[in-house]
């Protein structure tokens, strides 16, 4: 989970960066000055919906006015959430949102972003051009080797050079399957697609970013099933 924060942290900033022309510079005070409430209403200890719900849809609104990418200010706001229980307290504030959010976002919010983001006919003529696409081509391979060789090499480098340690249950063989999941992001890889691609370009784009999700999935899955397998048989003996 957290890699995949980190992976759409940075893809978010890189289009905050390379995708916003001009900055309102009122609207980014005000946006500033929303996520300042919110930090110090969470400092506080202030618990109560009523003033969240318009300072995070104040804020979204104010970003967006902005000419940065909205988005940005969802990840502003999960960041300023407290993450660690006060005593007495049965749940973190981000711990309870993320109970509270979690359904809808991934039952309606992203496949309801997949729909839109998307827009494309898929058909035999698509999946044909796409492979004939250096652009494309270029997203199959990122999603699907490039994903898997950077998140299970630097968790090697990271492991060996004691920046991290890995879990005492948790095998290599279980780490190449979670690689092999990261292929799995189609809501940030689309939306990167549509920032900075048109016409045709941008429609086998999205159809190289679908299909690689949907095989990184399905090879995932396949892998995770037999580690899971794997490690039931250990536990019996």
């Amino acid at each position: 989970m957290s890699l995949a924060v980190v992976d759409d942290l940075v893809a978010i900033a890189i289009i905050a960066v390379l995708f916003t022309a001009s900055i309102d510079l009122i609207a980014a005070g005000l946006t500033v000055l929303l996520l300042a409430s919110y930090a110090f209403l969470q400092h506080k200890r202030i618990r109560t919906p009523w003033l969240y719900i318009p300072i995070a849809l104040g804020s979204w609104v104010a970003m967006h006015a902005t000419g940065v990418p909205a988005t940005v200010a969802g990840i502003a706001l999960g960041l300023l959430t407290r993450v660690r229980r006060d005593p007495g307290e049965p749940q973190a504030p981000a711990v309870r949102l993320e109970h509270r959010l979690q359904p809808w976002s991934a039952g309606v919010v992203v496949p309801a972003f997949a729909l839109f983001a998307a827009g494309i006919p898929i058909d035999s003529a698509s999946f044909n051009t796409m492979f004939s696409n250096p652009v494309a081509l270029a997203i199959l391979a990122g999603l699907l080797v490039g994903k898997f060789v950077g998140i299970f090499g630097f968790s090697v480098i990271a492991v060996r050079l004691q920046l991290a340690t890995k879990p005492r249950r948790v095998s290599w063989l279980d780490m190449v399957a979670i690689s092999v999941l990261g292929g799995v992001g189609f809501t940030i890889s689309l939306l990167i697609a549509d920032l900075a691609l048109a016409g045709q370009v941008e429609d086998q784009a999205k159809v190289a970013v679908l299909l690689a999700s949907a095989v990184a999935s399905l090879v995932a899955a396949g892998l995770l099933v037999h580690r899971n397998r794997t490690h039931r048989e250990q536990a019996r003996q």
